[in-house]
C-alpha cells in the first residue's frame, strides 16, 4: 500500500486482516508514532491527529519535534560510479541532481 502524507509528515499503511483495521506509523523520524482506523476515513483523521498529537507533546515537553526528510540527499560513491553518474546525465541532458532524482524515485517504486 503506498504510503500518506500530512503536513510533511510521511506513513506506512498496511491492513491488519486479523483485527480489520488499517495500522499506520510515521516513517522518517527517529520516535514511533502509531496511528490506526477501520476505514480509510477514519485512518485519514488518525493519521492526522497522530501528527497534531506528536507536534503538541514535543512542544509541550520542551523538545524539537524530529523533522521528516529534508530533501537532501549526500551519497559517497567510487569516483567511476560518479562519473558514469555524470555522464549518464549529461547524456539524457539533466543535471546529476535531476538524473539521480529521477532513477531514486523509479527503483524506489519498483517493488
Amino acid at each position: 500500500m503506498k504510503g500518506i502524507n500530512y503536513n510533511g509528515y510521511f506513513a506506512n499503511v498496511e491492513f491488519d486482516a486479523e483485527d480489520h483495521i488499517f495500522v499506520g506509523r510515521i516513517i522518517g523520524i527517529r520516535d514511533i508514532v502509531g496511528f490506526h482506523g477501520e476505514s480509510v476515513t477514519e485512518l485519514e483523521t488518525a493519521f492526522h491527529d497522530a501528527v497534531d498529537n506528536y507536534l503538541a507533546a514535543c512542544k509541550e515537553l520542551g523538545q524539537k519535534p524530529n523533522k521528516p526528510y529534508s530533501g537532501n540527499l549526500m551519497l559517497r560513491v567510487p569516483a567511476e560510479i560518479h562519473a558514469a553518474v555524470a555522464s549518464a546525465a549529461e547524456a539524457s541532458g539533466k543535471s546529476i541532481n535531476q538524473w539521480a532524482a529521477g532513477v531514486l524515485d523509479k527503483a524506489s517504486h519498483a517493488h
